[in-house]
């Protein structure tokens, strides 16, 4: 018994560092989403890349990089940062998410957002 217990360890404990390394990029995940959405709102709002990436780095932590972007009327948010952990440090594995939004200028309409509509943007109101 004591040299079945000895093979299938390391097997176990390898199994638990990859569920928890899935479940640390998950919350990274999420993090980053929320943090992307909320600078694409402060983008709306009128505020300044400055001012986002505060939002960004108190939503998704000080680690965390973000990126503005302009596409004509449609402003985007880029959030990315390394997944954490011990797999996270021996892997380079780097997790992003962006949102879009319509910037004030682009008339009544663009001032509404809905939420996530499925991936990563988020799209104003037409109409």
């Amino acid at each position: 018994m004591t040299a079945e217990f000895a093979v299938a360890l390391p097997a176990v404990l390898l199994l638990l560092a990859l569920l928890l390394a899935g479940s640390a990029a998950g919350v990274t995940q999420l993090r980053l989403e929320e943090a992307a959405r909320a600078g694409a709102r402060a983008l709306a709002r009128g505020d300044d890349a400055g001012a986002v990436d505060v939002i960004v780095r108190r939503l998704a932590g000080n680690a965390a990089a973000s990126a503005v972007a302009s596409d004509g009327e449609w402003l985007s948010v880029t959030v990315s940062d390394r997944v954490p952990g011990a797999v996270g440090s021996l892997v380079p594995w780097t997790l992003s998410a962006r949102a879009w939004v319509r910037g004030e200028s682009a008339g009544p309409s663009a001032a509404a957002t809905v939420p996530w509509t499925g991936g990563h943007q988020m799209q104003g109101l037409t109409g």
